[in-house]
């Protein structure tokens, strides 16, 4: 390849100044308010405060101050980890591994107990979440309803709204009225972190979610026309829009009245493919149909608001064949996540949202029907908070969208064909940036073996030919005419991942798969001197060019000086083992690169030191490349010994230690104790609500001959179990017809003898199955039971959550309990019983209304001394509750991040479900014939990793099979050293 002068200066001299990535770039912590805006290479991470910031939009990108920014976000919902402590240590996770966005839903029902109550502290501390998201430089989309769906009951909307007359999700007043005061709850808090307001970092904000319904008509466009001007009306100033469930086209700009306002509102949708298909072509290169061009909305940034990092299972765990979320994050692994994000980027997607990042726990009764406790979603983070092997693509990504603002003003160029070498075809989609002349090529092999193929490709020196290998069911990106600090980089096979200019030396980290033939050329004046100072590279200088050659293992250190250039450039080629050790940082006083440990959280430099924050799972080696003068290091705040290398990196003397051992108790010293008074004939139910109600604003109507309402919901008995009883005289026939989503139950006594029990199905899907959430359960009663009466008629309910709304139909508002219950055909009066009043603390969701939830027997303090004990495994044949509880010990050292989950085996066909109660919180459900969920993580913080806690399981079986405590044991998730400081979350005990 020969340059011609022109273009050689063109290349070296002032433009390529003008290439060269300020001194600033890469992962950018929010600092001090008296820290001047941080230069345009850092437009990715929020600036600096002390002033305001504009937030807007042009059709390649968000522009944040007037800078494009490709927003690089995942999905994280605080309401799902209960320990407000672990809420900094995800983010930090997310920021380090190359998110600069962080996507949250707010939940209606997690924060409203009842109409006019809003709960902001605690668990729910939204103001925490945010400022945390901001200490970790994550700039946040908030979406906060009024509607969610996310999996949980109602899709997010409080059970209270299912008692309200008006259809949700339209302009009736009613629901219009509850939903502004939702709003300007939740929009006091969000409006308090605008970037736009100062040191805040929300930049959007979601009107509604998933709203396919009347988008024609104004029941619809009158309701979003209200949502916008409500939201403006709260102070909400930054960009907002609405998720398109697929890519219809649906509440594109100028779908409904925005009051006269004009670029301030964007189109965005979501997506779900199979990770056994192709990944789709939304944007630049679709093919056929009005939507199948640049996007759906071509004045607007393609914006992807939810793009599939996992999936969600049912319960049975039919969606992934009873394997669970491992088999999700087995399919949707890290070569899933290059071939269809890599994709949707080469289609000119710009604001990118993975869900989930971190799904988390849907504990106590918040999880909808259509899932069981975990959330765990396949994410790249696990449900325990460990990293898994697929934050590493977000990383280069991530790292790369950062370091390259080439990538955020990028058009489709002509088409380019791939001539296969070996292997199959390799599908290429080709960009270039109009500003810079960038070329991107983004090659996908869709074939199940690994593929060779060249292609010609544009540099700044003509066209030449490349030559690649990307391997099966997999995707890369080559690139041209980029600047690597004050070099020019013509092309290289490597995908590109981070780069920086330093005070001594120029900094750039290609990456690939381990085995990857690469090839990297650079513009050189004259001829540079070239060491390989590790691995193995072949490098060649000829007229004006730096041909390096290599084959990816490890690391591979190249440093190159002169050449026409007064600073060295360290060329780091990674594979993805390498590349997994390597963290991009910024701090005030310039970007750095770290090697070594598991996690880099945090990077601050005083003068001569430089202090590191982060973990370790294992002794690991410790390697800085800082600027020069940075001459001492810090980890967790200790002084660390290190040597200068000879590729300019501060090394440590000695490795980093990794996590102390931990050592797990068994779990013994059980008491039990047998309850369900309520099934007695002589049970006082005095205090209990009549069944009086003749009228309901539930979407289930009354049945034919039921003389009054008996839907829990009426009597304020949202969530969890409910008990109905009755005084009749003789009989022999009880017919109870009754809802509860998946696996609903009901269970019936005639004067404290079991009639029996009947469970609703098991899902062959992971969709909502609501034509199978009613049945009838018919009973006969014994013939020595039927003399004279008064007989007690008992009957509990445990419903399985509140169907969503997705629709738009008020299926949310479907009746959870009995519908109707005749004896011989005649209606008896009942009576019912639910929840006790919401814990101030754990909130509305923790607990139902079985007897010992409203006697305190799930918390910590209450006097079990009196209850038997037993040893595990303990059996029983009973029908009804039993409780379990013990008391275990933990000694942790407080440096250890250990995630401890406990783990219920037993015999598939025993049939009983346990709530499980660590320290009064409700952290899940077990179905022992059911599943697939087995371990069920306990976060820290409710988690006393340092003192005793109390574990109380909550049985609900039936007499058809032997049931009782199994042995639980406790399993370690992850370990490391490190970690972040982690605040007891306050757990009220028993009071009497």
């Amino acid at each position: 390849m020969e340059l011609s002068r022109r273009t050689f200066t063109a290349l070296t001299g002032t433009a390529a100044a003008a290439l060269a990535l300020p001194a600033g770039t890469a992962h950018a912590a929010p600092a001090a308010p008296a820290t001047p805006a941080a230069p345009a290479g850092d437009a990715h991470r929020p600036a600096p405060g002390g002033r305001r910031h504009t937030v807007t939009f042009d059709k390649y990108a968000l522009l944040i101050d007037g800078r494009p920014v490709p927003l690089w976000s995942g999905e994280v919902h605080p309401f799902r980890l209960p320990s407000p402590s672990l809420w900094l240590d995800v983010l930090h996770k997310m920021a380090a591994n190359g998110y600069n966005a962080v996507s949250i839903y707010v939940a209606w029902n997690f924060h409203s107990p009842a109409p006019g109550r809003y709960d902001f502290t605690g668990v729910r501390d939204l103001d925490r979440f945010l400022d945390m998201a901001a200490e970790a430089g994550l700039y946040v989309i908030a979406r906060p309803g009024p509607y969610i769906n996310a999996e949980v009951d109602a899709g997010g909307y409080p059970a209270w709204l299912a008692t309200t007359p008006g259809r949700a999700r339209t302009s009736d007043p009613t629901y219009l009225a509850h939903a502004d005061e939702w709003l300007t709850a939740v929009d006091a808090v969000i409006g308090r972190h605008l970037h736009t307001k100062g040191d805040g970092t929300v930049v959007l904000y979601q009107l509604e979610n998933e709203y396919a319904s009347f988008v024609t008509s104004p029941t619809g466009t009158d309701y979003m026309a209200h949502l916008y001007a409500k939201v403006r009306a709260d102070g909400i100033d930054v960009p907002l829009f609405h998720n398109d469930k697929g890519r219809n086209g649906y509440w594109v700009p100028g779908a409904f009245d925005t009051g006269g306002e004009e670029g301030r509102y964007l189109y965005a949708f979501d997506g779900y493919p199979s990770p056994t298909g192709l990944p789709p072509d939304w944007g630049y290169f679709g093919t056929g149909g009005a939507k199948g061009g640049a996007t759906a909305s071509p004045g607007t940034p393609g914006f992807m608001a939810e793009f599939g990092g996992g999936w969600f299972d049912p319960w049975g765990g039919a969606e992934f064949g009873g394997l669970g979320y491992a088999e999700s994050r087995r399919t949707r692994d890290a070569a899933f996540e290059r071939r269809f994000y890599l994709t949707n980027l080469a289609n000119g997607i710009k604001i990118h949202n993975v869900y989930m990042t971190f799904g988390g726990t849907s504990w106590g009764w918040l999880p909808a029907p259509v899932v069981y406790t975990s959330y765990d979603y396949g994410a790249a983070i696990d449900e325990g908070r460990g990293q898994t092997s697929k934050l590493l693509p977000m990383r280069q990504i991530g790292s790369m969208l950062a370091a390259f603002p080439d990538l955020g003003r990028l058009d489709r160029a002509e088409d380019v064909t791939a001539t296969p070498v070996t292997g199959g075809a390799v599908r290429v989609y080709h960009l270039t940036s109009p500003d810079r002349g960038s070329h991107l090529y983004f090659l996908r092999n869709d074939n199940s073996t690994d593929a060779t193929c060249t292609l010609p490709v544009s540099t700044a020196a003509g066209e030449t030919t490349a030559q690649v290998r990307v391997a099966a069911k997999d995707m890369k990106v080559l690139a041209t005419n980029l600047s690597l600090g004050r070099r020019a980089l013509l092309s290289t096979t490597a995908q590109p991942m981070w780069r920086a200019t330093g005070d001594t030396q120029d900094l750039a980290l290609l990456t690939g798969r381990p085995g990857d033939p690469v090839e990297t050329v650079l513009a050189c004046r004259s001829r540079p001197t070239v060491t390989v100072t590790e691995g193995s590279a072949q490098t060649s200088y000829a007229s004006g060019t730096l041909r390096i050659t290599a084959t990816l293992a490890g690391l591979t250190r190249i440093r190159i000086q002169g050449g026409g250039s007064p600073t060295p450039l360290l060329l780091l080629l990674a594979d993805d083992t390498a590349a997994a050790t390597l963290w991009p940082r910024t701090t005030d006083a310039g970007p750095l690169l770290v090697r070594g440990p598991a996690l880099v959280r945090t990077a601050a430099a005083h003068g001569a030191n430089l202090d590191l924050t982060g973990d370790t799972d294992t002794a690991t080696p410790l390697e800085v490349w800082a600027p020069g003068h940075v001459k001492h290091l810090t980890w967790n705040g200790r002084r660390t010994d290190t040597r200068t290398t000879r590729d300019g990196s501060l090394a440590a003397t000695r490795p980093l230690p990794g996590p102390a051992p931990v050592h797990l108790p068994a779990l013994t010293d059980w008491r039990y104790a047998p309850e369900n008074p309520e099934s007695a004939p002589g049970y006082d139910d005095s205090r209990w609500r009549v069944c009086d109600l003749t009228t309901s604003h539930s979407s289930t109507k009354l049945p034919a001959g039921q003389p009054t309402v008996l839907y829990a919901d009426d009597y304020g008995c949202y969530y969890g179990d409910v008990w109905y009883r009755a005084t009749v005289q003789a009989g022999e026939a009880l017919s109870l017809t009754y809802q509860g989503g998946t696996l609903g139950l009901l269970m019936a006594w005639w004067d404290g003898t079991p009639l029996g029990t009947h469970q609703l199905p098991t899902p062959a899907k992971s969709e909502d199955t609501v034509a199978s959430w009613t049945a009838t359960a018919d009973f006969t009663v014994p013939a020595n039971l039927r003399g004279p009466g008064p007989h007690t008629v008992a009957v509990l309910v445990r419903p399985m959550a509140h169907a969503e709304d997705g629709g738009a139909n008020d299926a949310f508002k479907a009746a959870r309990g009995l519908l109707s219950a005749t004896l011989d055909g005649t209606p008896p009066t009942w009576r019912i019983q639910g929840a006790p009043a919401p814990d101030p603390v754990r909130g509305i969701l923790n607990t139902g209304g079985l007897h010992g939830e409203r006697a305190g027997w799930h918390l910590p303090g209450y006097p079990d001394h009196h209850w038997q004990r037993v040893s595990a495994p303990h059996t029983q044949t009973r029908q009804g509750v039993t409780w379990y509880r013990t008391q275990f010990t933990l000694d942790i050292a407080p440096t250890t991040d250990a995630s401890i989950a406990l783990t219920l085996t037993d015999d598939p066909t025993r049939a009983y479900r346990a709530q499980i109660f660590l320290n009064g919180w409700n952290l899940g459900q077990y179905a022992n014939d059911v599943g697939p969920q087995h371990t069920f993580p306990l976060p820290n913080g409710i988690l006393r990793t340092t003192s005793t806690n109390t574990l109380a399981l909550a049985l609900l079986s039936t007499p058809t099979t032997p049931s009782g405590l199994p042995t639980p044991t406790l399993t370690l998730l992850h370990t490391t050293e490190g970690g972040v400081p982690v605040h007891t979350v306050p757990s009220p005990s028993y009071r009497g």
